[in-house]
């Protein structure tokens, strides 16, 4: 039996373009991440999913919204699928928070298991994301998935099912707007199919880059 998982990270907000720490902030898209997600409804238009999830976190949810509507489909709401909590570093640029709280930012890259003040244990935050993986796989086995998340948990589905160590956690891309799909069977080798596909935000490039 082989469960297909579709993984589609939100489009852009506000807060991607300043490089701010979002988390499970409540940050919808922007105008940019609408447009990337019009592209991307419109190359999933004739895809099909037996169950779509999607984070509640607005960004997320208006993603999954705009790309159900193409489809006809309903959305399961997951709060396991919501964004790592980053605690006090969120709503702060990367380099604000390197120049605030630096002790925190090196004591957590060197152990995810010690996360910034208020936020989420490494842990806890896998133990979350295996979890839904488990419960799709009973619940949709020989179907076809479509998540609508964030870039954490989404990676750390693709990391946890490949077996990447954890300390190499951020040793590839899942852009805003971007598809990923995984392969999950009764076997051990499961199988990434796609990582961080883009083409179909080609034509907003092409327009941007003319302006």
């Amino acid at each position: 039996m082989m469960l297909k998982l579709s993984l589609v990270r939100h489009g852009e907000t506000e807060w991607n373009a300043q490089h701010r720490y979002q988390g499970q902030s409540d940050v919808p898209l922007s105008s940019v991440g609408r447009k990337q997600v019009e592209l991307l409804a419109r190359h999933l238009r004739g895809a099909k999913f037996d169950a779509i999830y999607a984070s509640d976190l607005k960004r997320a949810w208006e993603t999954a919204r705009i790309i159900a509507a193409g489809l006809g489909a309903e959305i399961i709401p997951e709060p396991c699928l919501r964004e790592m909590s980053f605690g006090v570093l969120e709503g702060l640029t990367f380099d604000e928070a390197q120049a605030q709280y630096p002790d925190v930012i090196a004591a957590w890259l060197k152990d995810y298991n010690h996360p910034p003040p208020e936020g989420e244990m490494l842990d806890a935050f896998s133990g979350r994301v295996l979890s839904l993986l488990d419960d799709l796989q009973k619940k949709h086995a020989e179907q076809h998935v479509l998540l609508v998340a964030h870039g954490g948990p989404l990676s750390e589905m693709v990391r946890l099912v490949i077996g990447i160590p954890p300390e190499r956690r951020w040793s590839f891309a899942m852009d805003n707007a971007s598809i990923s799909e995984l392969w999950l069977g009764d076997d051990d080798y499961p199988l990434l199919k796609k990582l961080n596909e883009t083409c179909h935000l080609m034509v907003l490039e092409k327009r941007e880059q003319a302006d």
